[in-house]
């Protein structure tokens, strides 16, 4: 594997964990410069096979990702969602702890990362915009999209999809809440219509984008099954 990936690789790991060099150093018992040096100068040009089982094993993925050789016919299980195979690619997107709220609304929280998951990079550009930094995983709080969405799913919010508004379900914000709800584009004045999909819950007619502030379109959504 191509050692600028790799290193490239590394460092989203590192900046999605809210991790330092230093510290990632000091875990291989290096010096506190050794990951700043190999990510940022390519020095070294390689992980050593310890260094590198140590990380994999640090942030849930498989040694292939870190640079390790994969036999034939062999696979690599990488951060509990699923197999990689060989050849493949896969791009690193956060969790985060914030929640999105399917109700009156629910203070934004911080937006520490709980996980790193990964995802087939070819469905991700099929999905998304394109942009595979501009995507987060957060979870859903309360019922007010049932049936599309229950408390705690989890959703993959596009944060770059939100300039040309559209028909969709989108994360919005309203002072320190986030919500997530369905918008509706009026073709005509381009105004918007903001509803949940459980009409227990109240409607917002004819709105001004203006004043709506819109996060992010949700593309996808993962659900546990009891």
């Amino acid at each position: 594997m191509d050692s600028i990936a790799i290193r490239k690789r590394l460092d989203e790991l590192i900046s999605a964990r809210g991790e330092d060099y230093a510290s990632l150093s000091r875990l291989l018992g290096r010096n506190p410069t050794y990951i700043q040096q190999f990510v940022k100068r390519g020095v070294p040009r390689r992980l050593s096979e310890t260094d590198r089982r140590v990380l994999a094993r640090h942030f849930g993925i498989a040694e292939r990702l870190l640079g390790a050789p994969v036999e034939d016919g062999t696979r690599a299980v990488m951060a509990r969602p699923g197999l990689v195979q060989r050849g493949e690619d896969y791009v690193l997107i956060p969790q985060l702890s914030v929640g999105a709220s399917a109700g009156d609304g629910s203070e934004a929280g911080d937006e520490t990362p709980l996980a790193v998951l990964a995802f087939k990079a070819n469905w991700v550009r099929e999905i998304a915009s394109g942009r595979p930094d501009a995507l987060t995983v957060i979870g859903v709080q309360g019922d007010s999209m049932l049936p599309t969405l229950a408390d705690g799913d989890q959703i993959l919010v596009d944060t770059a999809d939100r300039e040309r508004l559209r028909d969709g379900i989108y994360v919005l914000r309203t002072d320190d809440a986030l919500l997530v709800k369905r918008l509706s584009v009026n073709p005509a004045t381009r105004r918007l219509t903001i509803r949940s999909d459980n009409d227990a819950y109240p409607s917002w007619d004819d709105l001004d984008p203006a004043g709506v502030q819109v996060i992010g379109r949700v593309v996808w959504v993962g659900r546990r099954l009891n």
